[in-house]
């Protein structure tokens, strides 16, 4: 019996799409137009897989292979996304460190930390509650203890 090979990827297509909705229109087309992938196919199978999370913008990381199959990843949502919702926000402040546009209070950040906890770079939940205000606080926005 022959053992079956791995397939190796021949690129990765890193993207961010609104959740439940992707379509062959910019961003996603092209990118995977260029490498031969069926786009319709990728849209599909997106869009089932995130059908729960409508309007969120995820990351996702696509792997195309040498006969243009492919799989993806879908991350969890932005840090700066969340922090966004979190203080009813429709951006971000323009004015870093000068103007304060927002609050949320640190039982949001903590449950926001742990929502990112396997896309951030530590294991400890502190460390994630630290990483997740400092972009908080590169956003214009408070944290009240």
């Amino acid at each position: 019996m022959a053992k079956k090979k791995k397939k190796k990827p021949v690129s990765l297509i890193k993207l961010q799409i609104p959740a439940g909705s992707a379509n062959p229109a910019p961003p996603v087309g092209p990118a995977l137009g260029q490498h031969g992938v069926n786009i319709m196919q990728f849209c599909k199978a997106f869009n089932d897989a995130t059908k729960n999370k409508e309007g969120i913008i995820l990351p996702v990381i696509i792997n195309v292979y040498q006969d243009k199959s492919f799989d993806f990843v879908i991350k969890s949502p932005p840090a700066s996304v969340l922090l966004k919702r979190a203080a009813n926000l429709a951006k971000a402040s323009g004015m870093t460190g000068k103007e304060i546009i927002g609050e949320v209070t640190i039982e949001q950040v903590s449950q926001i930390a742990r929502e990112k906890m396997e896309d951030l770079n530590t294991v400890n939940l502190e460390s994630a509650i630290r990483i997740i205000e400092g972009t908080a606080r590169s956003m214009g926005i408070k944290v009240k203890r």
